[in-house]
């Protein structure tokens, strides 16, 4: 059995993966409408299909895929149950539109997920970590074979709880959830409100940025809390104590307190962490974004 990865074009089609985990498939493009065909001589052109056709007919019925995402993400694993990539086979799950006329991702492969491996929720995947990621060389094509991890591996990855995050973590709400924050400080630490002086809390730095929210806590020290949608990284922990720096400055407080708000992998790098423990300490906070819907009725 071989282990092999195909890209899921997430950002391109919105609700594409969650596609793929409805109808137990994995799918390429290559649309056969397009002069893409599965078997014949090799033609000018086209050259990320033939590498992507030479994958595909070796994928074997017990084959196990692994689902990758942007940003060294990843869904479900899955096993090869039947292959339909024929091209008069093309079922496409992206619809005909005004400028495909024959839909898009229409080869699909279908597979029986594995739902023992990896989160509990289909809104949640997992964000491997720096020394268990895909080599370039197997990111870079829509279907490649993996051998630079074994089968072990990535599923001792992906049953790690420290590397599960929400699909949407790239989605851009950083202001949206600094405006929750400020709303409910409350969510993130009992105790905290709103600084009190608008004026500071409004204040534009000198790389013409504003803090994302600013609080206090019942201790009565000023919070500074900086929202990201991903992982956090050095160059975070650095504006954040800048921002932090400044505070000091305008207030003449030195107790002033840093949080960094993200949505990457609760399992964070070494060095963010050795980072984040120096002088003046810095506190690391993971979210998830959960919504929720209800019908309205006649009063």
């Amino acid at each position: 059995m071989t282990l092999w990865k195909i890209n899921c074009m997430e950002r391109e089609y919105p609700g594409l993966w969650h596609q793929w985990y409805q109808h137990q498939c994995v799918a390429v493009g290559f649309s056969p409408h397009r002069g893409c065909k599965l078997h014949g001589k090799r033609k000018e052109g086209h050259d990320g299909w033939y590498i992507a056709r030479a994958a595909l007919l070796r994928i074997a019925v017990g084959d196990h895929i692994i689902v990758a995402l942007k940003g060294n993400r990843v869904g479900r694993l899955g096993q090869v149950t039947e292959k339909h990539i024929e091209d008069e086979e093309w079922n496409p799950l992206v619809p005909v539109g005004k400028h495909s006329p024959h839909g898009e991702i229409g080869r699909r492969i279908y597979v029986r997920w594995d739902l023992a491996c990896g989160p509990d929720q289909r809104d949640l995947i997992v964000s491997l970590p720096e020394n268990l990621r895909f080599t370039g060389g197997e990111l870079r094509p829509t279907v490649a074979e993996i051998r630079s991890l074994t089968l072990k591996q990535l599923r001792d990855s992906m049953n790690d709880p420290a590397n599960w995050v929400g699909l949407l973590a790239h989605f851009k709400y950083e202001r949206a959830l600094s405006d929750y924050i400020a709303a409910y400080p409350h969510r993130l630490e009992d105790g905290l409100v709103p600084y009190p002086n608008s004026k500071v809390r409004e204040k534009v730095f000198t790389d013409r940025k504003r803090l994302d929210v600013l609080l206090l806590d019942r201790k009565e020290r000023p919070v500074i809390v900086e929202c990201k949608q991903g992982a956090p990284t050095l160059e975070n922990l650095k504006q954040l104590r800048d921002y932090m720096r400044s505070l000091q400055k305008e207030t003449g407080r030195k107790d002033v307190r840093g949080v960094l708000v993200h949505g990457g992998a609760r399992n964070l790098h070494p060095e963010v962490v050795e980072a984040a423990a120096r002088t003046p300490v810095l506190e690391i906070v993971q979210y998830h974004l959960q919504v929720d819907f209800a019908g309205g009725s006649a009063g």
